[in-house]
């Protein structure tokens, strides 16, 4: 009898050992390893004292040209960053350099790649964005997904300043509406100027200068209102052109290129083109006098007016073709956006040359020695700085 119990006893006991085993093992699967995901974090360090890294704080540290992060790449696994950068940014991984800017535009990185080779510390490399003479935007730096075309296009190149695919034209749409509603404006307003300017048998009579809105002095109202949504209508165009270009040399160096500058960019350039009109009146009056031909100012001035205003209103046109198919083809529409500049400032040219040698001759080789300087040298200017900058 004792033995039954005791083999009764010892079965119990290994039913039960059995049971806890399973149930440690069950407890065990569940705690599962997360993946490892490659990805940046908003949290910054700067270099306080002793070396030491500590929490990087906008309003305190905003002196820090340097600022770092800790990172654990998981190997295998892409590290594909974006960012916009300045010229001569520069990243460091493990305190070696990887990355320089060599113009400002947008950028994205592997650091998987470059993690390859380097000693991590306890497990993990420091990441460090630096810039000789100005804090780094850290705001801009996102992690980026890339597809299998993407993923071996960074396999063949470390890194590459990628022109913007679909550029957020948000921004552009708002100004075509301002734009849109202020030539209606213009147009309930004044209306006897309105066609005035833009009827085509009035561009083609050289007697409309002394008529309607031309006939007035330029500082008059409905002259300046007319030249501000020129101004608005080319500046739009122009940011357009060079944020498919991404590589200003002149403008980007104070403005840098990104979707959160378009409105900045936009409103620089109106401002920028209202001001070269207004001043254009003053410098052919002080070439008039040093050539001594004041008596063609007056009426070079008022067709270079009529000839650009006229011209404006047709890109408007342009900038429809390119919210509706920069996406598709932003080769061509680059291409037609820059023929349309050029063509304003070209005609403009060609017409001045035409009315100016109704007043005086152009063979003259004075006059054509004036008008070079005063139109020929100033176009040749805007079109490298707006149209050849790349």
């Amino acid at each position: 009898m004792s033995r039954v119990l005791k083999q009764k006893h010892s079965r119990c006991f290994l039913l039960l050992y059995i049971l806890a085993w399973l149930a440690a093992g069950q407890v065990c699967a569940q705690v599962l390893p997360l993946e490892q995901r490659n990805t940046l974090t908003p949290y910054w360090l700067v270099q306080g004292e002793g070396a030491q890294l500590v929490p990087y704080v906008a309003g305190r540290h905003g002196s820090h040209k340097a600022l770092h992060q800790w990172l654990s790449v998981a190997q295998g696994q892409p590290f594909t960053i974006g960012f916009a950068a300045p010229k001569d940014l520069c990243l460091f991984l493990n305190n070696q350099l990887i990355f320089k800017a060599d113009f400002p535009a947008n950028y994205t990185i592997d650091l998987a790649s470059y993690s390859k080779g380097l000693e991590p510390v306890e497990g993990r490399f420091l990441l460090t964005v630096w810039h000789p003479e100005q804090q780094p935007n850290i705001n801009s730096f996102r992690s980026q997904p890339l597809d299998t075309t993407r993923l071996q296009q960074a396999s063949q190149r470390p890194f590459s300043g990628r022109v913007r695919e679909h550029v957020n034209q948000n921004t552009f749409i708002l100004f075509m509406l301002v734009i849109g509603l202020l030539y209606g404006a213009l147009r309930t307003n004044f209306p006897s100027d309105f066609s005035g300017l833009f009827r085509l048998d009035s561009f083609m009579r050289t007697n409309a200068l002394e008529e309607g809105v031309m006939a007035r002095p330029i500082r008059s109202l409905s002259s300046l209102l007319f030249l501000m949504a020129f101004s608005l209508t080319l500046a739009l165009l122009i940011a357009a052109i060079h944020t498919n270009v991404q590589q200003i040399q002149l403008v980007s160096q104070f403005f840098p290129v990104s979707e959160a500058d378009i409105t900045t960019k936009v409103l620089f350039y109106a401002v920028l083109i209202f001001m070269v009109i207004l001043l254009k009146y003053l410098f052919l009056k002080i070439m008039g006098f040093i050539f001594g031909l004041e008596q063609v100012v007056r009426l070079q001035y008022r067709e270079f007016v009529r000839s650009i205003l006229f011209l404006g209103i047709f890109l408007p046109l342009v900038m429809l073709l390119y919210l509706a198919l920069n996406t598709m083809m932003p080769g061509t529409i680059l291409l037609v956006s820059n023929l349309a500049v050029s063509m304003v400032l070209i005609v403009t040219l060609m017409r001045v040359f035409a009315v100016v040698n109704k007043k005086a001759p152009v063979l003259n080789l004075h006059l054509f020695s004036y008008l070079c300087a005063t139109e020929v040298i100033p176009l040749a200017i805007m079109l490298k700085f707006i149209v050849f900058n790349f």
